[in-house]
């Protein structure tokens, strides 16, 4: 049978990619004749391999098992069985002729393919998610100003994609963004200078006098070069890593919560560089100076030099990096502050 999901994510405004070959992307107003007449020369084009379509259950199921890298976490996470994330994640690499992940004895990884894929399976499941739970007309309607406070890592890493999809819903409502460290946004929320704040909240000793909601967690891994000693080990703990070199990352309150894990085992890793740049901490990780361990937030597959970076769970447990939103609880937001703060919970929450 053929799979009309292609469509729903056209009207959608999908763009989708895969194998098989583009889609185009219609804009709302486009005629329900264009989306026959493309409906009809799919059918024709297709008569689709059988086994080849690829479902939304599929791209949650993968998204689910690239986020826990673990099928049976990922299978917890989406309340299904182990198997069936298995089976959707080989569907997805028999369709597409590649493999999606490293298996590793204690887990998965993405590969380069993998990668690449997961951006746009979740581009699709985000943009649906939107279109179910934006109020359309009401939406566009809103106007107003929100200020927002975000740190170094909200706002690389976490902020730019969603403000993108938050501006298509509420075109007319203006983020005031600046970028501050946590201090700084507590203060500023304190003396009513900021709406909301966007904070590694995993960092804070306390949040007394601030309600919060924890948006993500980030799980931490082991970042190291392709030809790192490391890479040949069956399993990885933190005594294994603290024989070597360690790059360690300040932004972010990053060197106290780094410090923290360790020092809960009686452990301390072997610094050989301090950074707070990201992109400097990736080329040494890259060309073999030391190992690092952060979120896979941060993740990127290759150093500004084009040198492979590569990641390996833990065995011991690592608190992940949580990311979240802070706000006064006394302080009436505007509407359009508080569109904006469950737009982000939504958001997060699919």
């Amino acid at each position: 049978m053929f799979n009309l999901q292609p469509f729903l994510l056209l009207a959608l405004k999908f763009e989708i990619t895969i194998r098989q070959g583009s889609y185009p992307v219609l804009s709302v107003t486009s005629t329900w004749t264009e989306l026959f007449h493309i409906f009809r020369r799919q059918v024709s084009e297709n008569q689709m391999t059988k086994g080849k379509d690829i479902s939304m259950r599929q791209l949650r199921y993968f998204v689910a098992a690239a986020d826990a890298g673990q099928f049976s976490q990922a299978a917890l996470k989406a309340h299904v069985s182990q198997s069936a994330i298995t089976a959707a994640v080989l569907h997805l690499e028999q369709s597409m002729g590649v493999s999606l992940f490293d298996r590793l004895p204690h887990g998965v990884t993405l590969t380069a393919e993998g990668n690449k894929f997961a951006q746009h399976a979740r581009h699709i499941l985000d943009t649906l998610q939107d279109a179910l739970s934006e109020p359309l007309f009401l939406g566009h309607a809103m106007q107003g100003t929100v200020r927002v406070g975000a740190s170094y890592t909200v706002l690389g890493y976490f902020l730019p994609a969603l403000l993108a999809r938050f501006k298509r819903s509420y075109p007319q409502v203006e983020i005031d963004l600046i970028d501050m460290d946590r201090q700084s946004i507590e203060a500023a929320l304190s003396n009513g200078d900021l709406d909301l704040g966007l904070a590694i909240v995993s960092n804070t000793p306390n949040l007394e006098g601030f309600a919060h909601h924890v948006l993500i967690r980030s799980r931490r891994q082991l970042w190291l070069a392709s030809q790192h000693p490391l890479m040949a080990a069956t399993s990885i703990n933190l005594e294994d890593v603290a024989e070597h070199a360690y790059i360690l990352a300040t932004v972010d309150e990053g060197e106290t919560s780094t410090l923290r894990y360790w020092d809960s085992r009686g452990l301390a890793p072997k610094v050989a560089f301090r950074t707070s740049s990201m992109e400097a901490l990736r080329g040494l990780v890259g060309h073999g100076f030391g190992v690092t361990i952060l979120s896979d937030m941060l993740y990127r597959a290759w150093s500004l030099e084009g040198k492979k970076i590569e990641i390996r769970p833990l065995v011991d447990v690592i608190p992940p990096m949580e990311l979240g939103l802070i706000w006064l609880p006394d302080n009436r937001l505007s509407a359009s502050a508080q569109a904006f703060r469950q737009f982000l919970i939504m958001a997060c929450a699919s």
